[in-house]
């Protein structure tokens, strides 16, 4: 990653196959971006399952993901593209362990999005719903550091907010920071799909 470059995070679910429409929608404009920007894309597995009712086909949609993607042209070689799995990670897992225990559930239970998933999905609220914010703050988090000595502004996806993040991040890495030390960098911003 050069020092030049402003930063773009994006991840997608493994929810099933590939299509024309992911492409259009998002992976064009992932392979676009590495010409201009630091490109950090995760597929993002433990997402997934937060919605997925049968799991048994989520390795092989994860590995399908990561060879289209690559097929399109996002280039880890060349343009110093990270592509990584999410649980491929342990830092995230664990990060985002960090982050539960110092998260009040009620703030989470009272999130817009939290809301609308459970009205989707009634018949499955689990933990993972409850605790998606938290892991995208994970996520995201250890990849936005400084660049020498100042902080510089990450860029999102056409179509995605600039400067997005998940609603609980800047809060629970304060709490992050206080309780524990500060357990990874600060940035002011960073893009981020779901």
């Amino acid at each position: 990653m050069t020092d030049s470059k402003g930063r773009v995070f994006s991840g997608a679910r493994p929810t099933g196959r590939q299509h024309l429409g992911n492409y259009l929608g998002a992976i064009r404009n992932y392979v676009a971006l590495q010409d201009d920007y630091d490109c950090v894309y995760c597929i993002v597995d433990l997402h997934a399952l937060t919605t997925l009712e049968d799991t048994s086909k989520l390795r092989a949609w994860t590995y399908e993901m990561a060879l289209d993607w690559l097929a399109a042209g996002i280039d880890p070689e060349e343009r110093d593209t990270i592509l990584f799995v999410q649980s491929h990670v342990p830092q995230v897992t664990e990060l985002h362990t960090l982050l539960s225990m110092v998260t009040p559930l009620g703030r989470l239970t009272r999130l817009p999005t939290f809301k609308e998933k459970v009205r989707q999905q009634p018949e499955n609220v689990n933990y993972g719903l409850v605790g998606y914010p938290v892991l995208m703050a994970a996520d995201i988090n250890p990849l936005q550091g400084r660049h020498g000595a100042r902080r510089r502004r990450s860029s999102a996806p056409p179509g995605v907010h600039a400067g997005y993040r998940p609603p609980l991040q800047p809060p629970l890495r304060r709490r992050a920071d206080r309780a524990a030390g500060q357990v990874h960098r600060h940035s002011q911003g960073t893009g981020a799909r779901r």
